[in-house]
C-alpha cells in the first residue's frame, strides 16, 4: 500500500485535512496537489516523474485543442496525438512483458522480458487524464488554465490509485468553486467510515477464506469451490465499493461530489443490469469515450455486436496483462448480446430467475478474471460444475462452519435491506445513532488493522 492504513487514518489524514482548512481557498489546489503527489510518492518515488509527464502532454493537449477549436482538422489531430502518447505509457508499462512473453511463445523466440513495475493507480489515472481534452475537444468541459488545478484534478489522492475514475467534465466546475460545509464533511465521515467497514470487516474477514481455496485447486471439492467462489465475490465487492465509498466520502471532506461506483450489483436480474451498477464510471467511461464513438447501436444490430465486443475486449484488457482477462471481457460481451438478442425480455418476465443466472454468470465470471491461467480455471470450473474430488470434506464443513458469520453478513449488507429499514427510523433516533455506529466502527476497523496482516487492495493493482 502507499501508506499503511492506520498511518493513513491517523497522521496523514488528519494533517491534510488540518491544514487545508486552515488554507484561503486559492491555495487549497496546489495543496492538494503537493500532498497527493506526496501521498503517491511516498510508495513509488520514482514514478512522480511518469505521473507529471502524463499530467503535463493532457494539460497542453487540452489548451491547444481549445485553441484550435474552430479549426476541426487540426483539433482532432492535436487530440489523436495526444490519446496515443497518453496509451503509449499505459501499454508499455502494463502490457510490454505480455506481449514479449507472447511473441516468444508463437515464435520460439528468447527475448528479455523488461520485467518493469507496473505504476499503481496507471490504468486509472491515464483515463481521468484523457477525458480532459476529449472533453475540451466536445465542449463538455472548459479549458483548464491552472496546471496545478488540473494536477489536482489528476492526483487527488482519494481516488488517485484505485478509482472511482473522476471525469474533468463532472468536475471542472468544482476545481473553480465548491461547497465546504460542516454537514457535508460529516455526511463525508460518515460514507469513508462505511467504506472502512466494508473494506476491513467484510472484505478482509472473507478474502482469507478465498485464498484457502485458491491455494488448492487441484484439491478441490464441490461444495469448497463453491465457498471459494462466493468468498472470492463477496472480497473483490466490499474491497472495491468499500474503497470507492472512501473515496466519495474524502472527496465531500475536501468540498469535492464524486458520482457513485457502486449501487447494489449482486442484486441485478441481468447481466445487463449488472454492468451498469457494477463499477459504474469505469463502464460510462468506455460507454462516452469507446462504444458511442465507435457508432452505439444507431448503426444497426451488427455494427451494435461488433462494439459490444470491442468494448468488451479493451474492458478486459484494462484490467490486466493476461491473456485471461481479454477472455473475461469477451466472455460478458457473449452474455451480453445474448440479452440484447432474445434473452432479456425473456428474464424480464421472470425477475427470480434472472437474479439466479446473474449470480451464477458472475460467480464463474470471477474465477475467469481471478485465476492466472486457463489451467487453473479449467481446474476450478470441473468442480464448481460436480467434478471435484468429492462433494465436500471434513474440512470445507469446518471452514463453512467458521466462516458461516461473515458469509451472512456479506449477503445481507450487498442488498438494499439495512439501508432501507435504517432510513425508516425516525430520524432523531437516526442522528443520535449514526455517529455512535461511526464511532464503533472505526474503533473496530482499528483493533482488526492492529491485530491482522491482511489487508490486500485487490484493485491497486490495476
Amino acid at each position: 500500500m502507499v501508506f499503511s492504513t492506520l498511518v493513513f487514518l491517523f497522521v496523514y489524514l488528519p494533517v491534510v485535512l488540518g491544514i487545508y482548512y486552515l488554507l484561503p481557498f486559492r491555495w487549497r489546489n496546489v495543496f492538494l496537489f503537493l500532498c497527493s503527489l506526496f501521498f503517491y510518492g511516498w510508495g513509488e518515488p520514482v514514478y512522480i516523474l511518469l505521473m507529471l509527464v502524463t499530467i503535463t502532454v493532457n494539460y497542453i493537449g487540452g489548451i491547444l485543442v481549445d485553441r484550435f477549436r474552430h479549426e476541426p482538422k487540426k483539433a482532432r489531430l492535436i487530440l489523436t496525438l495526444n490519446t496515443v502518447i497518453s496509451l503509449s505509457f499505459l501499454v508499455f508499462f502494463k502490457y510490454a512483458d505480455l506481449f514479449i512473453g507472447s511473441v516468444n511463445s508463437l515464435f520460439g523466440t528468447h527475448l528479455a522480458l523488461l520485467g518493469l513495475k507496473l505504476p499503481i493507480g496507471i490504468s486509472f489515472y491515464t483515463f481521468q487524464t484523457m477525458s480532459y481534452p476529449i472533453d475540451v475537444y466536445r465542449g463538455d468541459g472548459r479549458v483548464q488554465r491552472s496546471f496545478t488545478s488540473f494536477g489536482a484534478f489528476v492526483t487527488l489522492f482519494p481516488q488517485l490509485i484505485a478509482g472511482p475514475i473522476v471525469r474533468y467534465k463532472d468536475i471542472d466546475e468544482q476545481l473553480i468553486e465548491r461547497e465546504h460545509s460542516l454537514d457535508k464533511f460529516a455526511s463525508g465521515a460518515e460514507r469513508f467510515t462505511l467504506g472502512l467497514a466494508k473494506k476491513v470487516l467484510l472484505a478482509n474477514g472473507i478474502g482469507s477464506l478465498w485464498d484457502i481455496y485458491a491455494a488448492n485447486i487441484e484439491g478441490l471439492t464441490v461444495l469448497g469451490a463453491w465457498l471459494g467462489a462466493l468468498a472470492f465475490a463477496f472480497q473483490i465487492y466490499f474491497d472495491f465499493s468499500g474503497y470507492s465509498d472512501m473515496a466519495i466520502g474524502l472527496g465531500r471532506m475536501l468540498g469535492f461530489d464524486f458520482l457513485e461506483n457502486f449501487n447494489y450489483p449482486y442484486f441485478s436480474r441481468s447481466v445487463t443490469e449488472f454492468w451498469r451498477v457494477w463499477h459504474i464510471s469505469l463502464g460510462t467511461w468506455f460507454r462516452d469515450y469507446v462504444y458511442i464513438p465507435l457508432g452505439g447501436n444507431r448503426r444497426g444490430i451488427q455494427r451494435q455486436i461488433f462494439n459490444l465486443l470491442v468494448v468488451w475486449a479493451l474492458t478486459g484488457f484494462w484490467h490486466g496483462a493476461n491473456w485471461t482477462f481479454l477472455l473475461w471481457g469477451l466472455y460478458y460481451a457473449v452474455f451480453l448480446i445474448a440479452e440484447k438478442l432474445f434473452l432479456l425480455k425473456r428474464l424480464e418476465r421472470a425477475p427470480a430467475l434472472g437474479h439466479i443466472y446473474t449470480l451464477l454468470a458472475v460467480l464463474f465470471g470471477w474465477m475467469l478474471f481471478q485465476l492466472n491461467s486457463l489451467a487453473e480455471v479449467g481446474g476450478y470450473y470441473r468442480a464448481m460444475l460436480g467434478f471435484g474430488r468429492a462433494l465436500f470434506s471434513q474440512t470445507d464443513l469446518f471452514y463453512l462452519r467458521s466462516y458461516l458469520a461473515v458469509l451472512l453478513s456479506c449477503a445481507l449488507a450487498s442488498t438494499p435491506l439495512l439501508k432501507r429499514l435504517y432510513s425508516r427510523l425516525d430520524p432523531k433516533l437516526r442522528a443520535v445513532t449514526t455517529p455512535l455506529l461511526m464511532l464503533a466502527a472505526l474503533f473496530l476497523c482499528t483493533a482488526k488493522l492492529t491485530n491482522d496482516t491482511y489487508n490486500p487492495f485487490l484493485y491497486f493493482i490495476f
